[in-house]
């Protein structure tokens, strides 16, 4: 088997020592020896499952879980791997883990959970904005969007859906030369005001998510008190249309609200 010349030196020793190892295994007549083969095999390939691990760093889940995630799903992979002519165990090992990673950081990594589809969107996304094209230039949304078979409005949606990973403090300043806090904004006095800041806080990461016309929407209907006829009128869509994307735009909100 032919080793792409892009290869790094290292990445072609693993190959080859996993190679080795999983003809060993084939080779085999006792249980006691595969496992320890195996055992062997996922070791070699340890630095790649920390690698793909690290692609998920600073998104809300600790490094150190991810890396375990990642290990775990190697370990699985070493156990079903059956080795086959031109079957490479890195082409098998590397979607299996990536996928283990992008599972466990769906359903783990959310402080706001957005809708299924933009969960799912989400990784995809930022696996694909993290590869070049084939000149070396960073990719574009339309780029993303032609990848993945989705809209260009999908891929903006699943960018925003990355402030739903983390939990703003309180403690933050409301602006960059401020002394005011975000907790100092909230109103003390009143209970029914206090209560208000506090859903508004936290309603505001779940409306971030949502796309552009949704959260124009939302502002027009709730915050400016807007008709649905007016609505209607401003967007281009008959009044009906403006009831069904309100029930639509408040089930997803209420898809993404933490269980209590």
């Amino acid at each position: 088997m032919t080793v792409p010349t892009t290869e790094t030196p290292r990445r072609v020793r693993r190959r080859e020592e996993t190679t080795r190892l999983f003809a060993e295994i084939s080779e085999a007549t006792d249980d006691a020896t595969r496992d320890r083969l195996r055992d062997e095999v996922v070791v070699v390939n340890l630095e790649l499952a920390r690698t793909l691990a690290g692609r998920y760093r600073n998104r809300g889940v600790p490094i150190e879980d991810l890396e375990q995630v990642a290990s775990l799903a190697l370990v699985q992979a070493v156990r079903r791997f059956e080795p086959a002519p031109e079957r490479d165990f890195l082409s098998y090992a590397v979607p299996t883990i990536r996928g283990e990673l992008r599972k466990h950081f769906r359903d783990l990594g959310w402080i706001v959970r957005p809708p299924r589809r933009i969960q799912e969107n989400q990784s995809r996304v930022v696996a694909a904005f993290e590869e070049r094209t084939r000149t070396g230039e960073p990719r574009t949304a339309a780029d993303v969007a032609a990848v993945l078979g989705i809209s260009v409005e999908d891929v903006d949606e699943a960018m925003r859906a990355q402030g739903c990973f983390h939990a703003s403090s309180l403690d933050l300043p409301v602006g960059q030369d401020s002394t005011t806090t975000v907790a100092d904004t909230l109103v003390r006095d009143s209970t029914a005001e206090t209560e208000a800041a506090e859903t508004r806080a936290q309603l505001e990461p779940m409306i971030r998510c949502l796309r552009e016309r949704d959260r124009l929407i939302i502002r027009m209907r709730y915050v400016e008190d807007w008709t649905q006829q007016e609505i209607a009128e401003a967007i281009g869509v008959t009044q009906m249309q403006v009831s069904r994307l309100l029930r639509r735009i408040l089930r997803d909100l209420r898809e993404m609200t933490p269980a209590s």
